[in-house]
């Protein structure tokens, strides 16, 4: 009765209603937590439902916070959800968060891991990480002020743009986030029952390809810019959580271009060049016939074979990779770039 008490009044905050944050809200719901905070200003789409669990067919379209409050209170009438339709950023997070009492890390993206990070340091909160790509994930608990290490221990600086491809690009086995996800409302669950051991210092990784788990050890960094003896960093807004993202990119730095006046380019024979920069595995399944294939990994050291003299289209899958691919030809001189909105997933719903 006590634990169910503790679990009762207890609160966490999910960054994220996607593939992590959907079990995790699911069980945590589910054991009773009593009160849980979303933040999440996206809507659900069809290519979510492969492993984003809260969602279904009747709520495409419409917002994910919506969705994922109607599901939770069918788990648990009782549970009280509170919804924050924006994105996280560094002029909202410490408003957001201060009022939880764990913060648990569903994102997909650097700039708002580092955040989300940054935010439960500085109000001296637990943080319950996850991440996944691919066949692989990881999960752990910092918390500078329980002893362990922050975020920024185990990734000092932001990856070099392109370095790191997102779930999006690089795609994720759909149970793969349900495990971590799962294992994410596990520790806080223990955070809030005071039982077990939580893993500070310890980064729990699993292969679900070799279906084994094995533990790599994180040590709190003496020099780390946030938590260190040293530290610099002193508020949220910082030069990694007010980096780019891949949306920002294309909607604030570059020009671009919609697929509906693509399509009628190329009916009227276009004179310029579409570029492809996703993997040929994604190629075979849906391309346009009239674009170059050119991955963005390999698009570098191929920049000579591209002409100047005319215009360059660019698409990926969704828009993240192209916006790269952009900004690296205009950083190599190129001046007649666009990148192609949505790309190949908005390419693809119209039909054509």
């Amino acid at each position: 009765m006590d634990g169910q008490l503790r679990l009762k009044h207890a609160s966490v905050l999910l960054i994220g209603c996607g593939g992590l944050g959907s079990p995790a809200a699911l069980y945590l719901a589910a054991a009773g937590v009593g009160r849980l905070g979303l933040v999440d200003p996206d809507v659900v789409e069809v290519s979510n439902l492969q492993r984003q669990i809260l969602h279904g067919e009747s709520w495409l379209g419409k917002a994910k916070l919506e969705s994922a409050a109607a599901r939770l209170r069918e788990v648990n009438p009782h549970v009280t959800v509170e919804c924050h339709a924006v994105r996280f950023t560094p002029d909202n997070a410490l408003a957001i968060a201060k009022d939880y009492d764990i913060l648990l890390d569903g994102s997909d993206n650097f700039p708002t891991r580092f955040l989300t990070n940054d935010a439960a340091f500085f109000l001296g909160k637990p943080l319950v990480y996850g991440a996944i790509q691919r066949f692989e994930g990881q999960v752990t608990v910092f918390a500078p002020h329980l002893g362990g290490p922050c975020y920024r221990c185990l990734l000092p600086n932001m990856p070099a743009a392109g370095a790191v491809p997102s779930c999006a690009e690089a795609g994720v086995l759909g149970v793969l986030p349900g495990i971590i996800g799962s294992l994410q409302a596990l520790e806080a669950i223990k955070l809030i029952l005071g039982i077990g051991e939580i893993p500070l210092g310890r980064l729990t990784v699993y292969d679900a390809l070799s279906s084994g788990f094995r533990t790599l050890s994180l040590r709190r960094d003496p020099g780390c810019r946030l938590c260190g003896e040293a530290a610099d960093i002193q508020q949220v807004a910082n030069a990694e959580t007010t980096a780019a993202t891949p949306c920002t990119l294309t909607s604030n730095t570059m020009e671009s271009i919609t697929v509906t006046e693509l399509r009628t380019l190329l009916i009227e024979s276009y004179a310029g060049l579409l570029l492809d920069v996703r993997e040929p595995n994604e190629h075979a399944l849906a391309h346009i016939p009239q674009a170059r294939l050119l991955p963005l990994a390999t698009l570098p050291e191929h920049l000579d074979t591209l002409p100047r003299d005319r215009e360059i289209l660019i698409h990926c899958k969704a828009g993240g990779r192209s916006a790269k691919a952009v900004k690296l030809l205009l950083d190599n001189g190129f001046t007649r770039v666009k990148n192609v909105s949505g790309g190949m997933d908005a390419w693809l719903e119209q039909g054509w």
